[in-house]
């Protein structure tokens, strides 16, 4: 049987009488202008949007102090704790990487290393919630990779500097701290100004502006991902709590008003008790308002028939975040290729992976899963290969190769390279040397 939607989204579109925002032109605009006019440019949106200009965006040493000062005692441990369990899931992920060297035939040997970026840019969103967590996520990260030279930007709050976040960027290991926002600050990262220094690299989730600024700069400089709203897919069985499936549906949904939260389930009953729940706790969530219009344009209730059938359709959102409540929640990891992450069984949720678990939070939306995954130490890393021979008869035997494979190519610049060689080391006879070495040596009666 087809599946039977319980729930479908509205995806209601914009109010007409609502102006519409160019995003992309307003980006355009704003990179254009601090591409010419540099500080200025920066400063002059960072008082539009922000109404923020301090003297100096760069936080000193004292200012970060400071700030950490101000933080409970608890959230700094907190932070500390959770950037452990970050930390060594990032370490983990770095001893699998591994530099290697291999002879492929006698003389010949070929290798790779793993080099770190040179200059990475952490980008702080702290518009609507301070999220912290992605501090650890993109700091934290870059650090174990071994990146020297991490910059972090962070928009204020309420003009004032954000200390919790300050602390967090400077517990994982930022080497310079910008209180600077938007599209105004990827832009002064990933281009340079006369006092922020160009990155090579820019990491870091933030609104629609900020990721098509990335969009646009990418090229210039690399990115961690094209990123788009907040999913959350969950897939159950009859086993299922409808109530943990309510909780963690809306714990998603709160992100913003446009996170598709989707789900799918062999049991009409789970699925029709979840929507009653999610409506009730809808009453008294304090982020109702976003969460409530994001189920409600973006919300599915899927019935299938097996969990054969959940798996694919599964397969097909290719969600950001999925979440396993069935019997055997370990059978997705042999049936399901296509997420930003698993979560698997009721004990766990997104909300661990968001803040606390240790596994990174920065994952591909938009159906991205079906072909990359998230953040990890290895985006920090440029795999690099080298090759040397040490054998003449290997280069010799190369060169002849290469003198062929070339030439099928009319690739005659290439193959004379492979033909030098097999001539040094084979004395194999080729017109074109015989015809240089020829006028050279009449140059030389001259």
């Amino acid at each position: 049987m087809a599946p039977r939607y319980l729930k479908t989204g509205t995806k209601a579109a914009k109010s007409s009488s609502a102006p519409e925002l160019d995003v992309a032109s307003i980006v355009k605009g704003v990179i254009d202008d601090i591409r010419q006019n540099g500080d200025s440019a920066v400063r002059k949106y960072s008082e539009k949007f922000d109404r923020w200009s301090p003297e100096s965006f760069k936080l000193s040493k004292e200012q970060i102090d400071a700030a950490i000062a101000a933080v409970p005692k608890q959230t700094i441990e907190d932070i500390k704790l959770v950037q452990a369990n970050v930390r060594r899931f990032a370490h983990a992920q770095r001893d699998s990487i591994r530099d290697f060297e291999i002879e492929t035939q006698p003389g010949v040997f070929l290798g790779q290393k793993n080099n770190p970026i040179s200059v990475v840019g952490a980008y702080i969103p702290g518009g609507r919630y301070p999220l912290l967590a992605s501090a650890h996520m993109t700091i934290l990260t870059a650090k174990v990779a071994g990146v020297p030279h991490v910059i972090g930007a962070t928009p204020p709050i309420a003009g004032q500097i954000p200390n919790t976040t300050v602390a967090a960027m400077h517990l994982a290991g930022v080497d310079e701290i910008y209180i600077l926002g938007g599209v105004q600050a990827v832009a002064a990262l990933a281009i340079g100004t006369e006092t922020i220094r160009k990155v090579d690299f820019l990491a870091g989730p933030g609104n629609a502006f900020v990721a098509e600024g990335k969009r646009q700069l990418f090229g210039d400089i690399g990115i961690d991902l094209f990123a788009g709203p907040t999913e959350i897919l969950i897939i159950t069985d009859g086993t299922a709590d409808p109530f943990t499936v309510a909780t963690d549906i809306l714990s998603q949904a709160e992100h913003g008003p446009d996170s598709p939260a989707v789900i799918i389930t062999t049991s009409e009953e789970v699925g029709m008790k979840s929507m009653e729940i999610i409506d009730e706790l809808l009453k008294d969530l304090p982020t109702a308002q976003l969460a409530g219009a994001s189920w409600k344009a973006f919300g599915e209730v899927v019935v299938v028939d097996s969990l054969e059938e959940a798996w694919k359709m599964g397969d097909e959102y290719a969600s950001e975040h999925v979440q396993i409540f069935t019997k055997e929640p370990r059978e997705a990891l042999e049936k399901m290729t296509a997420y930003g992450a698993l979560f698997l069984g009721e004990k766990t949720c997104v909300s661990y992976g968001d803040k606390v678990i240790g596994t990174n939070h920065v994952l591909p939306t938009r159906k991205a899963a079906k072909y990359t995954g998230g953040l990890w130490v290895g985006k920090f890393l440029r795999t690099t290969t080298y090759q040397e021979i040490r054998n003449p008869e290997a280069s010799g035997e190369l060169g002849r190769l290469c003198g062929r494979a070339a030439r099928a190519e009319n690739f005659e610049g290439h193959a004379r390279s492979g033909d030098l060689r097999a001539r040094k080391y084979f004395h194999d006879n080729y017109s074109w040397i015989s015809n240089y070495e020829a006028s050279a040596t009449k140059l030389s009666k001259i």
